[in-house]
């Protein structure tokens, strides 16, 4: 029988394993988003976005509103079911511009919820559970903070799908996918610096870190691919683009090593690893494959043939590095036509060789070496080279050359991250009928609305003054007047006048209404348990609404 049970459990585990692994293949897909053009060129790595259930608020909120805010909880039907809805469309948003106004929406609203509905001291019941973005394992905590976190998460994963879309054969393209992978940068930095103790691992600082680092650099690689789109023939402008890719290289090598960490490398798709690895190998060999191209085949125009001109050197003298050993050529700065085709033929060969390591990472990768897009660009890269390479085929003294120098990445464009701009999206408060949120909020205890009725004389006066603003409080009351024996309190909030609702009125309109009520005054009061906690602004000179108004 343990024998029978241990093969079934064997059985039920490779079951999950390969629905683990089927899971991480939808959701790490490299080829998911990727835009037209991605048949020409390299692709990019988007991210899936985390995944939620349904959350009924409806009973929780309502009987919060009758507990905390001794209100009607039928009155605010019509803006609980808003807010169900905003979170149900916030879970599948349209891959555009809308879909990530709706997360934006969804997560500023979420900041007015917090502070209605979520006491510190105590639980609604309600939990937020959201599945891990690549492996699916799901996460469940009480507080608004993980459901924020989650949110940001998706808009930066938004925001890589984005970068991913757009068409990399035009500039314009390429700069809005530059402007997509920086924003998924930022966010993917502002959520590891302000979320802390995530339970999820895609939410974990490692993994956010390593985020961050590809992101930047597949803003790199757009940058590179602009820089490609009609430039010029020249020497110069040849040398900054083979810098420039091995500046590409060099991020995506830092990335690699990130990914490689042991707290990150058991979590994420073996093909991201390898595509890493790939980018890092393939920008090499462009680079490289540049140089070539710069020294072999390219004209300076020079007088005497026997010697390069002042201005080649000069071009030539800060792109290598200095030989790391003795296989290094050392030549860095080539000051005949001999030298600088045995500096050419050098970085030809090794454009040829890391190009096919390139393409030997590729066929180790069961997922990358069936993407025929990634295979048509790693095969263009290696034939270009090796057809430069075949032109001096018949010169056999110049081929047994030693390995190039390495060469110097550079770069003109500095890359920044793009904060989130949560202004940008400005939301009202759907539960704005319960008052200012900064008195009537979870944090904060009063007692139950009491309504009073105070009837005066022609010459008398209510007894009582006011002050401040939405709401206005009871600033003063006479002692043995009209209003203390009515059962007003300094420091009381006036919530209503009558019949009407005056959280939210300005001081003036709710002097008005106390003046427009004649010798008979109704009014219902909240008296805050913490009467320190509703403090006028300190001001030097004080304003109209700041001064007590007396009835």
């Amino acid at each position: 029988m343990k024998e029978q049970v241990a093969l079934e459990l064997q059985f039920v585990n490779s079951n999950l394993q390969l629905l683990k692994e089927q899971l991480t293949e939808l959701n790490s897909s490299v080829e998911i988003y990727q835009g037209t053009s991605s048949k020409s060129s390299i692709p990019m790595i988007p991210l899936g976005l985390k995944e939620t259930k349904e959350i009924n608020f409806r009973e929780p909120f309502k009987d919060f509103i009758l507990e905390h805010y001794s209100e009607e909880p039928d009155k605010y039907d019509e803006a609980i079911t808003e807010f169900m809805e905003l979170r149900g469309a916030m879970r599948t948003p349209e891959r555009d511009e809308s879909g990530v106004a709706l997360l934006f929406e969804y997560f500023n609203q979420l900041y007015f919820i917090d502070r209605r509905f979520f006491p510190p001291d105590r639980s609604l019941g309600i939990y937020f559970e959201w599945y891990d973005s690549l492996t699916g394992t799901p996460s469940c905590q009480r507080t608004v903070a993980f459901e924020k976190a989650c949110v940001l998460f998706n808009l930066g994963s938004l925001y890589t799908q984005l970068g991913a879309r757009h068409d990399r054969t035009s500039a314009a393209g390429l700069d809005a996918a530059v402007n997509n992978f920086l924003r998924a940068a930022g966010m993917f930095r502002y959520l590891h610096d302000t979320f802390t103790n995530a339970p999820s691992k895609d939410l974990s600082p490692e993994v956010l870190d390593m985020l961050i680092h590809l992101m930047l650099a597949q803003a790199r690689e757009c940058l590179h691919e602009k820089a490609l789109l009609g430039h010029s023939e020249d020497l110069e402008t040849v040398v900054e683009l083979s810098q420039e890719a091995a500046q590409v290289a060099q991020v995506y090598s830092q990335v690699l090593t990130t990914i490689s960490d042991a707290s990150v490398k058991d979590y994420v798709p073996a093909s991201w690893i390898s595509m890493v690895h790939i980018k890092m190998e393939y920008y090499r060999g462009r680079a490289h494959y540049h140089m070539a191209e710069a020294l072999l085949t390219l004209p300076v125009d020079e007088k005497d043939q026997e010697q390069l001109s002042i201005r080649v050197q000069d071009t030539l003298q800060f792109v290598h590095l200095s030989p790391v050993s003795n296989t290094t050529l050392d030549i860095t700065v080539p000051t005949t036509h001999q030298e600088r085709t045995l500096l050419g033929l050098a970085h030809c060969r090794e454009s040829v060789l890391v190009h096919e390591e390139a393409m030997r990472q590729q066929r180790m990768c069961r997922d990358l070496k069936k993407k025929s897009a990634l295979s048509e660009v790693l095969c263009f890269g290696h034939e270009a080279a090796v057809h430069l390479l075949d032109l001096y085929e018949e010169e056999e003294d110049l081929l047994n050359v030693l390995d190039p120098p390495p060469i110097a990445p550079a770069t003109k464009i500095q890359l920044s991250l793009t904060a989130p701009d949560f202004s940008q999206y400005r939301v009202e408060d759907v539960f704005k009928l319960l008052g200012p949120v900064a008195v009537f909020s979870a944090k904060h205890q009063w007692s139950a609305p009491r309504p009073i009725s105070i009837t005066r004389t022609p010459t008398q006066g209510f007894g009582f003054s006011v002050r401040g603003d939405a709401p206005v409080v009871i600033a003063g009351v006479d002692r043995g007047s009209l209003a203390e024996r009515a059962g007003m309190n300094e420091g009381d909030l006036v919530v209503c006048i009558g019949t009407r609702d005056v959280k939210w009125l300005p001081h003036d309109e709710v002097v008005g209404l106390i003046r427009d009520a004649g010798n008979t005054l109704s009014l219902t009061l909240v008296t805050p348990c913490d009467k320190n906690y509703y403090k006028l602004p300190k001001v030097s000179t004080i304003p109209d609404f700041l001064s007590p108004k007396y009835f």
